[in-house]
């Protein structure tokens, strides 16, 4: 059911703030926008007792996760109701497709809660057309929308020649250790790395720290960025670098792209699809392990003299396929 021909969609994160990731508020305000959709944000009692004709989950360990032994066991138990509710009300479960693979180091509990979620799950929107969701139901490629208007309001900074920098949290996974290996390798003049963030552990910071003692031409910033400061970092950089070492989907490429930064990472289908889309010599790929060689060509390489292009990565765009799939998963006609 509708209401006044809305489709009404309960959104699976429960506020937005300043720190809330840019995607998730972007993508909310969209929704917000059209006169054909009405969203909600999360709360137990509103999933458990209101009214709602999708349910739109993005990572689903999140609903019943927590920090707090005491917490995680109350969430959990939530979280079975909420099946059960989904479950006597048919209402179905659209799921965006971020990660490859599940999360590890989850209880058992934990694991069969994903299942009911997948059970629920009656379409899949995919970030990129390379990805292939492992459950058998109708898949939407909705792109990562851009970050134009996002970072609009915020000065930038100029590019500092030879500055390589790396932007964003830092987790092992993410290949920050192997660009600082890769850098101390480089002989470009006047090439320097920054690298700002937060470690995801003190263990991780200590380990980039004693990596980064010997070499001068490194900058260390371990700190959460704002949305000015992070415009400020990359506008500072010549070359944005993302070595990640499973890249799939990165909000951080199109932020970049979006601030007119030329950016290397891995070659794959997804980033080789993406540099074709925005243009020649906006994206640099590498194969392998990440070393200084990769560095300096991408360094030597020209800033474009055209913005990047950009398919179906306005939000508008992004509301208008939302809205297509969460009215397939109710079956309703539009």
């Amino acid at each position: 059911m509708t209401v006044n021909g809305r489709i009404r969609v309960l959104e699976s994160i429960s506020e937005v703030k300043p720190t809330t990731n840019p995607y998730l508020t972007q993508l909310v305000e969209a929704l917000r926008a059209r006169n054909d959709t009405k969203v909600e944000l999360f709360s137990f009692s509103r999933a458990i007792l209101g009214r709602y004709d999708v349910f739109h989950v993005h990572w689903p360990e999140v609903t019943f996760g927590g920090a707090k032994p005491v917490g995680r066991f109350a969430r959990r138990l939530l979280t079975e109701l909420l099946m059960l509710r989904l479950s006597l009300t048919r209402t179905p479960v659209v799921r965006t497709w971020h990660n490859t693979e599940r999360p590890q180091g989850l209880t058992r509990w934990d694991y069969r809660l994903l299942d009911l979620f997948d059970k629920h799950t009656e379409s899949v929107i995919r970030l990129n057309d390379v990805s292939q969701p492992t459950l058998d139901v109708p898949v939407h490629t909705v792109p990562l929308g851009h970050y134009r208007e996002w970072f609009a309001g915020y000065p930038r900074a100029d590019p500092v020649a030879g500055r390589v920098s790396y932007i964003g949290l830092i987790r092992r996974y993410k290949g920050v250790e192997a660009l600082i290996h890769a850098f101390r390798g480089v002989e470009t003049p006047a090439a320097t790395l920054c690298i700002s963030g937060r470690p995801s552990n003190p263990v991780l910071a200590e380990t980039l720290r004693v990596m980064s003692n010997e070499d001068g031409r490194i900058r260390l910033r371990f700190d959460f960025l704002d949305d000015g400061e992070f415009v400020s970092e990359i506008t500072a950089a010549s070359l944005v670098v993302l070595p990640f070492v499973h890249m799939h989907n990165s909000s951080t490429v199109l932020a970049a792209l979006s601030l007119e930064r030329r950016v290397l990472v891995p070659d794959n289908d997804v980033n080789r699809r993406l540099a074709l889309e925005v243009g020649d010599g906006w994206i640099h790929l590498y194969r392998g392990e990440l070393d200084a060689t990769d560095l300096e060509r991408a360094l030597a390489g020209s800033h474009p003299s055209e913005a990047p292009r950009f398919r179906l990565r306005d939000w508008n765009d992004s509301a208008r396929l939302h809205l297509k799939a969460f009215s397939e998963a109710a079956r309703l006609d539009r």
